[in-house]
């Protein structure tokens, strides 16, 4: 005889009372889930996710009293949480994923049979989003990735310069800065020395670069100089 599935048991903070109704009954109908409890706020909430230990709770962001962000990170502790809230600001998806929440519903995304997935994909931990969530977290991901990728680069392109110019620390400074834009009046404010120093290290920048102007330093040290061709600046 196959050993019967238990229902899971859910928990529902939700500051409408309409909506924790109306989740309610949608969830008993499907069958195969239990309502434990419904909250108002998220100190309720957390009261009876202690006294239930429900499988699931499904959290609202936004609730009078304490809200669902300030209960999150507590909440997470006791029972996976699957977000279930009319909020789609891409902020509020981005902070309730790095708090712990195990999926992200939109209000008006979903139907029945999505909730009801969602329910049970977060109980076996899986992850579970709607539409607005999933983008928001894709392009956390690659806006991540992207500076990642900038700053290897950068520090990648700034130590090749360094080894292959031969230029000493404080060069290297200035020439980050004369590629910036600044002039020798700027760099001199910038790195507390006379301007006749910045021209003394230019020159010696120059030299180590094979440069004569500006702009052909600027090219080489980011490495768009092409081989015969002289800058004109």
């Amino acid at each position: 005889m196959p050993v019967p599935t238990l229902p899971v048991r859910v928990l529902i903070a939700d500051g409408n009372p309409v909506l924790r109704a109306g989740l309610a009954a949608l969830l008993g109908a499907a069958g195969g889930f239990h309502v434990v409890a419904r909250a108002a706020d998220g100190r309720e909430a957390l009261a009876l996710t202690r006294a239930h230990a429900p499988d699931v709770v499904l959290l609202d962001v936004r609730m009078p009293g304490v809200d669902g962000i300030s209960a999150l990170p507590h909440l997470v502790r006791l029972a996976p949480v699957l977000m279930l809230t009319y909020s789609r600001e891409a902020d509020l998806v981005r902070e309730t994923l790095l708090l712990g929440a195990g999926g992200y519903l939109v209000h008006g995304e979903f139907g029945v049979d999505q909730l009801i997935s969602a329910v049970r994909d977060v109980h076996e931990g899986r992850a579970h989003f709607t539409a607005t969530a999933a983008t928001a977290l894709l392009a956390d991901v690659r806006e991540r990735s992207s500076l990642e990728q900038r700053a290897v680069a950068q520090s990648s392109r700034g130590m090749l310069n360094q080894a292959g110019s031969g230029l000493s620390s404080r060069e290297v400074e200035i020439m980050d800065l004369i590629a910036s834009g600044m002039s020798n009046q700027q760099i001199a404010a910038a790195c507390f020395i006379s301007e006749k120093t910045v021209k003394n290290h230019i020159n010696r920048i120059f030299a180590k670069l094979h440069s004569t102007t500006r702009s052909e330093a600027i090219a080489r040290w980011l490495g768009t100089a092409r081989r015969g061709v002289s800058g004109h600046g």
